[in-house]
């Protein structure tokens, strides 16, 4: 089985016409090689290891339990999603209920991703769809993409013509030169343009309104966990092509409507398993040794790996986040060339940042949406109101007479202290929703991390690839390069998938096909001035 769901068998997406899910018929696909269906055709059954059990990981470990492999994956936390992980706690008032890492967008144009969930969920139903992606300013600016058109360049000649931070009058002196390359992307070219530059620098020569750069700009930047003078500029062009010049799928994006576990990764766990794949939570890596019996042993000194009784592995996949594969691949001295190990000393990530659930004694008002980008509201970068999407935080509403809220701030400066951080996140909250000054906390939880990746200025052609010197090993997360316009979850699963497909093609066997939004520009016109 592979590929997307659709009206054709699955695993015939390498034969036919074959249309991704969505609104874009401008989607592109990446067919693999042809090869064997899977590896019965082998003297012995290939094992891979893959190491991390977020969303590169199991992307990797279901391609591959898929044809026939199998499949061991081993994560260092208690649960499985990475950093779209989840677990269970209790609050002061007794109740059971989820927390997650932090709020996640799962964009229409996450074709690879929801190709990914649809296995265990073929209707999607984890999901649910936000009306609004509205924008506040401190200046009193509101942006809205709900109701704007679909097909590039509309959708911009219509946020242009609605958005309060834009006047035509604004037009004629921005810097059009500096700007084609947002309208006309060509990966990985535009890196090799752009990467040189920050993306604040961009901003400043494209020379927008002071009010649209921070609104419509730095609010996505800062989605990449950098503040824009930290972010390649590469980068900040890729994303205005994937969410809005690029595709027609648009910026409004569907939310977990429970909990990340329960929604997502618990039925993707089930159908691993019923693949024949298993599933080591709790078994953090420290290195790779060289086998006996097969290419790779792994070591680990978890007591679910001693219970466990590891076998060895032809092949294996390092899907962590920096820090682990930093630790990886120093621990293991046999592994890679010593460039290619410099490159993954050199990784670096991006400042820290805060995820606040707040469960409040009374409700906020009717009105207020289900999530909101904010700037200019010092650190708080947005807030989400979970009863309006997710289920379980609806029922506790429901029967508290209370509001779930979910407070994030990204790239905080210097090394911020939970309290000071705390209390400067509810002073803006309550410069938004008043309502919330008066309400008491019923309970709260804060994750204060630091282990995302950074993108920075220059960084693009030291970034590792999928494939590493040893043709056994490979590398998958939102780390990793991969010359296709893809970013944040899409890029983990992107190149979780691509790194199974190098593995089958070594085996002889298909792959799965990978779908994304153009990888170029749309507009020929654009593109000529470009040139």
């Amino acid at each position: 089985m592979g590929g997307f769901t659709t009206s054709r068998p699955a695993g015939d997406e390498g034969r036919g016409k074959y249309e991704p899910p969505g609104q874009d018929r401008r989607a592109v696909s990446h067919p693999p090689p042809g090869g064997m269906p899977d590896t019965s055709h082998l003297a012995r059954a290939p094992r891979a290891a893959v190491i991390g059990g977020g969303i590169a990981g199991l992307a990797t470990a279901t391609c591959l339990a898929e044809r026939g492999v199998g499949v061991t994956v081993l994560e260092a936390q208690d649960r499985l999603g990475g950093r779209v992980g989840g677990w269970r706690t209790t609050l002061a008032d007794g109740s059971d209920v989820g927390m997650n890492r932090g709020f996640h967008a799962f964009f229409r144009q996450y074709y690879n991703l929801r190709a990914l969930l649809r296995r265990a969920d073929p209707d999607l139903s984890g999901l649910t769809a936000l009306p609004d992606y509205p924008l506040l300013h401190s200046a009193g600016y509101r942006d809205t993409f709900a109701g704007l058109p679909r097909t590039p360049p509309w959708n911009a000649f219509a946020f242009v013509a609605r958005s309060p931070t834009f006047s035509w009058r604004d037009l004629p002196r921005l810097g059009t030169r500096a700007a084609l390359p947002l309208a006309q992307v060509s990966v990985p070219e535009i890196y090799e343009r752009l990467d040189h530059l920050d993306a604040d620098t961009l901003l400043t020569r494209i020379r927008f309104p002071a009010a649209a750069k921070h609104l419509a700009f730095e609010v996505f930047s800062r989605s990449f966990f950098a503040d824009p003078t930290e972010l390649s500029a590469a980068e900040l062009a890729t994303m205005f092509h994937i969410y809005f010049l690029g595709s027609s799928e648009g910026l409004l994006f569907d939310v977990a409507a429970n909990s990340f576990p329960e929604a997502l990764w618990n039925p993707l766990a089930e159908y691993l398993v019923a693949h024949g794949a298993s599933l080591l939570t709790d078994t953090p890596v420290r290195a790779l040794e060289r086998g006996s019996d097969r290419r790779f042993a792994v070591r680990s000194d978890s007591a679910r790996a001693r219970e466990a009784g590891f076998s060895e592995f032809d092949a294996v996949v390092l899907a962590t986040d920096t820090a682990g594969l930093r630790s990886i691949v120093g621990n293991s001295p046999d592994l890679g060339t010593s460039r290619w190990r410099t490159r993954i000393a050199g990784l670096r990530e991006a400042p820290p940042f805060l995820v606040s659930r707040l469960w409040l004694d009374r409700p906020v008002r009717r009105d207020r949406p289900g999530f909101l980008g904010t700037s200019g509201y010092g650190p708080l970068d947005n807030i989400s109101v979970l009863e309006r999407y997710e289920h379980e935080a609806a029922r506790w509403s429901g029967d508290r007479g209370g509001s779930v809220l979910e407070l994030h701030g990204y790239a905080l400066r210097g090394e911020p202290s939970l309290d000071s951080m705390r209390s400067r996140m509810l002073a803006e909250l309550a410069r938004i929703y008043p309502e919330t000054e008066a309400a008491g906390i019923v309970d709260e939880r804060h994750e204060l991390r630091a282990d995302c990746p950074l993108f920075p200025p220059g960084g693009f052609a030291e970034r590792p690839g999928v494939r590493t010197p040893d043709p056994a090993v490979m590398l998958a997360g939102d780390l990793v390069r991969v010359d296709l316009p893809v970013a944040l979850m899409e890029r983990a699963a992107t190149t979780g998938m691509r790194a199974a497909n190098e593995l089958l093609r070594a085996w002889g066997v298909r792959g799965h096909t990978l779908w994304s939004v153009p990888d170029r520009g749309r507009f020929a016109l654009l593109r000529g001035l470009g040139r």
